[in-house]
């Protein structure tokens, strides 16, 4: 976030030295090098952030705005990207939209990664599309407000980013750190809020786990919940929010979720399941009229939960405790 902070900064103060030459006439090469600097360098923020969110991100999400980052050097002398007229005006090359597209991939991936990784809770969602507008603002506006928007859009993402940066520092109190999906103390604070919406509650176990961290060791057995917790969060909605609970257990709290929709929801997260080395005992219960206490679902979901499980160990005839 520093490196961020610092290089939205100094971004700043390119594109307001580019604007102070334009002002004051001249420099037509100083002002070409500003903008190539100018062009490459919200791709390469926007991989920075990625690739700090994506555990499987390696260094290959910089490659798109490296390549932009050559191409815009090349313009200076070509060009081929941007250029300027005699009188200072700016002049589009061949490819004198590409910053925008390149800029706007960036930027909606970035906020697919951002979308997928949260419990898909109002809370979550609305900074990101606060992030979301910050950086279309700064792929489309320039093209209603004129060049001179470059300005605004340095502000506005500075701002965006402090918003999240202060939302994330928020969500830490919520978050269980390894798999990023919400921790016991907000399922108690969530659970408590609004009781008759919650139509249904989903637990979850994994199977395995202990041998696993015995067999392959417990960096095996992290990566192991991250997977699962990760097919977990992939299939909600934003009434459904799922919470781990303890070591392997995971709950989901649906609210105002028909109960075919709950059913469809378990079955859409076995198949996702499926696809993975790893699998997980699931049982729910469901409120008909929306009062049954919440200490009681959770009751009636672990039963079920854990008669899924000596299913799943009798099928298997492995021992339980080695499991």
């Amino acid at each position: 976030m520093y490196i961020l902070i610092a290089g939205v900064f100094l971004l700043s103060i390119v594109v307001f030295e580019e604007f102070y030459l334009a002002d004051i006439g001249g420099y037509q090469m100083a002002r070409t090098v500003l903008m190539a600097v100018r062009y490459s360098a919200t791709p390469v923020i926007v991989a920075m952030v990625l690739y700090t969110l994506q555990k499987k991100t390696r260094w290959f999400i910089f490659i798109p705005a490296l390549v932009l980052a050559v191409i815009n050097v090349i313009s200076i002398f070509t060009g081929i990207v941007f250029s300027l007229a005699e009188d200072g005006t700016l002049q589009r090359g061949l490819l004198g939209y590409l910053p925008y597209i390149v800029a706007g991939l960036y930027g909606v991936f970035l906020i697919y990664v951002l979308y997928k990784r949260s419990n898909k809770l109002y809370t979550e969602i609305i900074p990101i599309a606060f992030l979301a507008l910050a950086f279309a603002s700064g792929v489309f506006l320039p093209f209603i407000f004129g060049t001179k928007f470059a300005q605004i859009f340095c502000t506005t993402i500075m701002i965006a980013l402090f918003v999240y940066y202060v939302f994330s520092i928020h969500q830490l109190s919520k978050i269980d750190p390894l798999t990023g999906v919400l921790n016991l103390q907000a399922f108690y604070a969530d659970s408590a809020v609004n009781q008759e919406d919650i139509t249904a509650l989903i637990s979850m176990d994994m199977n395995g786990l202990k041998k696993i961290n015995d067999t392959l060791g417990h960096a095996a057995g992290d990566q192991a919940l991250v997977t699962v917790a990760e097919c977990f969060m992939g299939e909600l909605n934003s009434h459904q929010a799922i919470y781990r609970i303890g070591g392997d257990e995971f709950v989901i709290i649906c609210r105002k979720t028909p109960q075919n929709e709950v059913e469809d929801l378990i079955r859409q997260i076995q198949e996702k399941l499926s696809k993975t080395k790893y699998n997980s005992s699931i049982g729910y219960s469901y409120s008909v009229d929306g009062k049954k206490p919440v200490n009681e679902m959770l009751r009636e979901s672990d039963e079920n939960m854990y008669a899924a499980k000596a299913k799943y160990y009798s099928d298997s005839r492995t021992d339980r405790r080695r499991r």
